[in-house]
């Protein structure tokens, strides 16, 4: 299964991690760090949401804020292959990111979310994300 990472920028050691984690999980897994100098970023994001079979977006105080992700988001909505195939996790506490500060297009009472307040120190919470992207892969 191919797996497309939505993250900030801010948020790229989390994202690496998820991706490593993933990978070694026997993922495949696209983020933006495959882009080399030179390419159209548009295309290769465009290329990758429309290879990909599942997005795990990582939710925190920068990425709610983020027109890319929104797209990115709004991308895999719309698309028939990713329905139920969309994985919200909240890298923060209630704290840090309230439910409020999330779009409504990740309305929580639509998606099973994942909230992981510690994800950047917590295997736990990795091997929830593995769990969970391996459950729609057997969909």
């Amino acid at each position: 299964m191919k797996v497309f990472i939505s993250y900030s920028s801010a948020d790229i050691k989390l994202a690496k991690r998820v991706a490593n984690t993933l990978r070694e999980a026997g993922f495949q897994v696209w983020d933006d760090s495959q882009i080399l100098p030179g390419e159209n970023w548009g295309a290769s994001l465009g290329k990758a949401l429309e290879e990909s079979d599942a997005m795990v977006v990582l939710l925190t105080p920068s990425s709610v804020h983020s027109a890319s992700i929104f797209h990115e988001v709004g991308y895999a909505l719309g698309k028939q292959e990713y329905k139920g195939r969309l994985i919200p996790v909240i890298a923060a506490s209630s704290e840090q990111l309230d439910s409020r500060e999330i779009p409504w297009v990740l309305n929580l009472q639509q998606f099973k979310t994942i909230r992981l307040p510690n994800l950047a120190e917590d295997d736990e919470g990795l091997k929830q994300i593995t769990q969970a992207l391996k459950a729609v892969a057997e969909v």
